[in-house]
């Protein structure tokens, strides 16, 4: 009865909607009063009300039948004090929803998740100690110093979960950890984010700073500054920037950063920055810099865009193995896609 209470009222959220507004889109068929005593566990619903309910709500009926504890801590929303808690609301649920399927899924393939933190305990109050981090990190994930050609399944290949979902406010992403230190998670808004995949990449790494990184103590602006930074020195490492550029310079040729741009996957006037934070290029440089890319119109829309991919497979590959090697059955794969049977085996090939 609590399992089936709580999912009732996450699937609500994520889809939105007040009691009455669930009332409403199942016509009435209860009454708001009815539906809040079901999420209340002081009733519980027949199997014909969970069908209706589950149509209306777009899950499966065995949604409310799944018991995976997800239990989220302190959420980072940057930028957004004033976020919308409807919206907040609908994308945490969400959020929750995806990584218990998801978890669900390794748990049955006996997939070991725990995340081993290779920054713990190292202390950041400098610009050196970002780039020692960035270089750490890099080393414990065996990256050497070379482009990143996927962020999101390289974080995912290291039991970092990334969800992406769509929502139109104007937040680009958050990370949190996940039943307590156990699972670092990181969401993005997929509906800002997929068109410019350099920003993709910058959100996903600057967030991960938020989980990896012991800068909780400091002010919200130096705290974002040293993620920032973070961020662009896992993209392009300190050596690597200077080797490219070939050490000091007193200008940048717009093609050469826009080509470097390409390469590593890092926007123009992150680059830029980089190389201001590096001494590779100096103050009035910078400002030079932005000012001339200002009046070109390039600050929103930058000439060059990033070409590459930034998706990960991985839940769709666990999946499949599961299937193939008959952990689940087809039914159970649909459930776990919070697809119906007819769709699933209208969208993929089950041998």
């Amino acid at each position: 009865m609590k399992y089936l209470a709580e999912r009732l009222k996450s699937a609500r959220l994520m889809n939105g909607l007040s009691l009455q507004g669930l009332a409403d889109r199942i016509n009435n068929y209860v009454t708001k009063q009815a539906l809040s005593k079901y999420e209340q566990g002081q009733v519980v619903p027949d199997s014909e009300m969970i069908g209706i309910l589950a149509e209306a709500l777009q899950v499966r009926p065995d949604y409310f039948n799944a018991n995976t504890e997800i239990e989220f801590g302190q959420i980072e929303f940057r930028k957004l004090k004033n976020y919308p808690t409807k919206e907040k609301s609908r994308i945490v649920e969400i959020a929750k929803n995806e990584l218990s399927r998801y978890i669900e899924l390794e748990e049955i393939l006996g997939i070991e998740t725990k995340f081993d933190n290779p920054l713990e305990g190292m202390k950041i109050s400098s610009q050196e100690d970002i780039e020692q981090a960035a270089e750490k990190l890099r080393d414990a994930w065996g990256l050497g110093r070379d482009a990143i050609s996927n962020v999101t399944e390289l974080l995912e290949d290291h039991h970092v979960k990334v969800i992406e979902i769509d929502s139109e406010e104007s937040f680009d992403g958050f990370a949190t950890w996940v039943n307590g230190k156990d699972i670092p998670l990181i969401v993005l808004n997929k509906s800002k984010l997929d068109i410019k995949l350099d920003r993709k990449r910058f959100t996903a790494l600057h967030e991960l700073g938020h989980l990896l990184l012991d800068v909780n103590g400091y002010e919200e602006k130096l705290k974002e500054k040293y993620c920032h930074a973070f961020a662009t020195a896992m993209l392009i490492p300190k050596e690597t920037l200077r080797n490219e550029l070939g050490g000091k310079r007193n200008r940048l040729s717009m093609n050469e950063i826009g080509a470097i741009k390409q390469q590593y996957g890092i926007s123009m006037q992150a680059l830029v920055y980089r190389a201001k934070d590096l001494g590779l290029i100096s103050d009035n440089y910078l400002k030079q810099f932005y000012l001339v890319f200002n009046q070109l119109g390039y600050r929103v829309n930058e000439p060059v865009e990033y070409e590459g991919v930034e998706h990960s497979n991985r839940f769709s590959q666990l999946l499949f193995r599961a299937l193939a090697e008959e952990y689940i059955s087809i039914s159970k794969a649909a459930s776990l896609k919070n697809q119906k049977l007819a769709e699933f085996r209208k969208e993929n090939l089950v041998i």
